[in-house]
């Protein structure tokens, strides 16, 4: 459920028509539905009401400072795989203490600033991370929360490259090694054994890859227990999808009944990784026509948005629902929607039947608001777009779009060059 809606053939988000933002801002822009994204964090959150638990947004998915602020105020912690990522919750006003630190490649200045910042938990990936967390919180007098990122070998049913808990998988460790690990980490004096971590892919549309997931930790959490660990968290991480094109995900309320049931009677504290289904269908991303060219064999729509603005179907084939911002009525046609960028790559779409467009007119790229702003970047020197949220009847923006000026920025000519 999300909060972009047509009013007499015009598309609004919440109560402000998108072409009057697209005016006033110019494209291509980011848009988000506060309205929606507040529904969705307290639709999961709540869904898990009953049972000790955090709600830790995955940050990766969409870091911006405002965004973040929301599900602050709500009570909501982060999962973050980076020292950048940490700097922008805490800006965001973030607890350190509802910071999970994931990552399979940690930088030693990241583990520092974490151990600084007093963040929740580490979720370590390797054995030398665990020495090398050990070693860095021995030098600063720390003594550091981590919980075993656990491979469990569940196939989530998921793009290959969003894939994560298989054992070809580069994430966590082999669940059959862990309590040979666990035993490593429980015998080094500057850490505390404290969770059981898991992530097993992103945009799961089945509950049954979780409770296989779920079953085989539980194994793993009473075998430590038996060896004398105590372990107070279980971090399921995130990976519950959304409806792109006909998807048909549960809905968070069946994911976590599910969840519930199979840890009744355990005396834990749930963490959870929610990402994609609470800000991606919140966001759309808008676009103006900038030409349309027939060829032999094809009809392109080329925008003013590309690869660089949104990487998905470039990269993953993924389907993004393309909807007119104004209906026009004129009979749909079969057509490419491509970018500027100079690949054959930089497509929206491909052979999708869309209402012909006159340069000028604008589209909506629907379900955008994860692994959109956040995956962009500046290829063909081509500055990043705004991003703006609406409230009601009103639009705020929350990211500047960049310019020319910002894009050498910190670069520099050696005075050889001079």
């Amino acid at each position: 459920m999300h909060h972009f809606n047509y009013i007499d053939k015009e598309l609004y988000c919440e109560q402000v028509p998108v072409s009057k933002v697209a005016r006033e801002v110019g494209t291509p822009l980011y848009l988000y539905s506060h309205a929606t994204l507040l529904r969705h964090f307290r639709a999961f959150d709540g869904a898990f009401s009953g049972v000790k638990h955090l709600t830790c947004f995955s940050i990766k998915v969409n870091s911006n400072l405002a965004i973040l602020r929301l599900f602050v105020r709500e009570g909501g912690g982060g999962d973050i795989v980076s020292g950048g990522e940490l700097y922008r919750a805490l800006k965001a006003g973030m607890e350190p203490g509802k910071i999970v630190y994931s990552g399979v490649g940690k930088r030693v200045e990241g583990l520092e600033y974490a151990l600084k910042s007093g963040i929740l938990m580490f979720n370590v990936e390797s054995i030398q991370e665990i020495l090398k967390l050990n070693e860095v919180a021995g030098k600063m007098g720390k003594k550091a929360r981590m919980a075993i990122r656990v491979n469990p070998d569940v196939d989530p049913k998921t793009h290959p490259y969003i894939s994560t808990g298989l054992k070809e998988n580069k994430f966590g460790i082999d669940i059959s090694e862990a309590p040979e690990q666990y035993t490593v980490a429980a015998g080094l004096k500057n850490l505390k054994v404290s969770g059981v971590s898991c992530h097993i892919g992103s945009q799961l549309t089945e509950i049954s890859p979780f409770i296989d997931t779920l079953r085989k930790l539980k194994k793993l959490i009473r075998r430590l227990g038996q060896s004398g660990m105590q372990i107070d968290y279980l971090d399921l991480g995130g990976g519950l999808g959304i409806t792109y094109d006909r998807e048909e995900p549960p809905h968070p309320k069946e994911y976590a009944r599910a969840i519930k049931e199979e840890i009744k009677m355990e005396d834990l504290t749930l963490i959870l990784e929610p990402g994609r289904v609470i800000t991606g269908n919140a966001g759309i991303l808008v676009t103006k026509v900038l030409y349309t060219k027939h060829a032999t064999e094809k009809t392109f729509l080329i925008v003013d948005a590309a690869m660089n603005d949104l990487i998905r179907p470039s990269l993953y084939n993924s389907y993004h629902g393309i909807q007119p911002v104004k209906i026009s009525g004129r009979e749909k046609i079969k057509a490419d929607i491509v970018g500027p960028i100079c690949e054959s790559a930089d497509f929206l779409a491909k052979e999708r039947y869309v209402e012909p467009h006159e340069p000028g007119e604008l589209m909506a790229i629907m379900s955008a608001g994860a692994y959109g702003f956040s995956m962009s970047s500046n290829y063909n020197s081509r500055p990043r777009a705004c991003e703006v949220m609406v409230k009601g009847d009103r639009f705020y923006i929350i990211r500047k779009r960049e310019t020319f000026k910002d894009l050498v920025k910190g670069e520099m000519i050696p005075d050889f060059l001079s």
